[in-house]
């Protein structure tokens, strides 16, 4: 009883779930697609330089939204992005996965995933595809919810098959990631490694991130076939830090070191440097705090004003999506921390963002959230917009 009490309790608090306080007004958002928006904070050129060589961003960056790739998208959430450049892209109370053309925006209905059983925050998730393994095996990784538990499974993508039957079945690799109807995490990416990796919630049963028994609360690696990997804190588990509330943001950096985005409850929201075996403390702590035994964040939010999706590393900053925060994040960084304060861009103009994704040449691909029951619907959403940033 306890236990369903301390659940029902977060279910109510302030940023508990998946980023949602209402709807809000979004100033920029019913642009035409390919409309070009405005630049923001121009930052001057060059920098000094890390210790490496590499330079340090400029403290100030810029955003700049050069098109509206494609709308009309239903609750998209993960998006995995193909060599050649198109995108998939999850819906994940539709339980489908659509591919969009980077050329123009069209969109494909590749298939529907079975066993996909869509309860609040839970549904079809994550997507990913290996760098080097894809040409090859054309394998698609989805992180979805089914009625007992959330797992990670992949399938087989055969573009030559008519529209809408594209999927092979699934192939479960990794099962009994507990679930929830909050806080069931959901973003997998292939690292440098090659490993997959994923992140996870607590459910709303806030001791599971504690117990490293548990699958919830967690970053997870582990093979393409979801085995352990060599290197792992402990040889037979595919967890890899532990004491988190609910993981959506995983990117790399260009040194290879591991940055994840994390939804706090009432206080603070972070970004996480993440070593292998780390406790990021929570339930115990929520932010910087400083403690023993604790890794400390290496930036912090109020909740209303990031609570963070997806992440990605460009142009020498993280970019954090935000939810309940309705604007995009750039993190600036020199090695393990960043290098200037947080800046915000496009700040209630396009309403809730879920997901971001590098595309290479300063170029991001941002993906918006209104269709998730958590945001005021205007024609046309959700939307994968292109921006040039630095």
């Amino acid at each position: 009883m306890a236990v369903l009490a301390a659940a029902a309790l977060l279910m109510v608090s302030g940023c508990s779930s998946d980023g949602g306080n209402g709807p809000s007004a979004k100033a920029g958002k019913s642009a035409s697609p390919s409309a070009p928006g405005k630049s923001e904070g121009a930052a001057p050129s060059g920098g000094p330089e890390k210790g490496d060589g590499r330079a340090v961003p400029p403290d100030k960056g810029s955003v700049k939204v050069v098109s509206t790739l494609t709308e009309g998208l239903k609750s998209p959430w993960g998006v995995a992005a193909l060599p050649g450049g198109d995108l998939l892209v999850s819906s994940r109370d539709e339980g489908t996965i659509t591919l969009v053309a980077a050329g123009g925006g069209k969109q494909t209905l590749v298939g529907k995933v079975p066993g996909v059983a869509p309860d609040g925050e839970g549904g079809l998730l994550g997507l990913a595809v290996s760098p080097d393994g894809y040409a090859t095996d054309h394998m698609v990784y989805a992180y979805f919810t089914t009625a007992s538990d959330n797992r990670i499974a992949r399938m087989l993508y055969d573009p030559k098959k008519p529209a809408g039957q594209q999927l092979g079945a699934p192939d479960t690799i990794l099962r009994g990631i507990p679930k929830g109807s909050i806080h069931n995490g959901g973003r997998i990416a292939f690292g440098p490694d090659r490993m997959l990796y994923a992140g996870t919630g607590e459910t709303g049963v806030t001791g599971l991130a504690q117990d490293k028994e548990s699958l919830a609360g967690k970053i997870l690696r582990m093979t393409p076939d979801g085995q352990p990997v060599h290197g792992n804190p402990s040889a037979d588990s595919v967890v890899y830090s532990y004491g988190h509330r609910n993981v959506q943001g995983l990117a790399w950096d260009a040194d290879k070191r591991l940055w994840a985005a994390e939804f706090g409850q009432d206080t603070w929201d972070e970004l996480n440097l993440i070593e292998p075996g780390g406790n990021y403390g929570w339930p115990t702590v929520e932010g910087k705090g400083s403690k023993p035994g604790f890794v400390d964040p290496v930036a912090q939010w109020k909740t209303a004003d990031a609570s963070p999706s997806g992440i990605a590393y460009e142009e020498g900053s993280i970019w954090m999506a935000g939810l309940r925060g309705r604007r995009l994040w750039r993190i600036p960084l020199d090695g393990r921390e960043r290098s200037a304060e947080p800046q915000a861009f496009l700040k209630e103009e396009y309403g809730r963002l879920r997901t971001v994704v590098a595309a290479g040449g300063g170029r991001l691909w941002l993906v918006t959230s209104d269709t998730d029951g958590r945001g005021s619907v205007d024609p046309g959403e959700d939307r994968i917009l292109e921006l040039k940033v630095r």
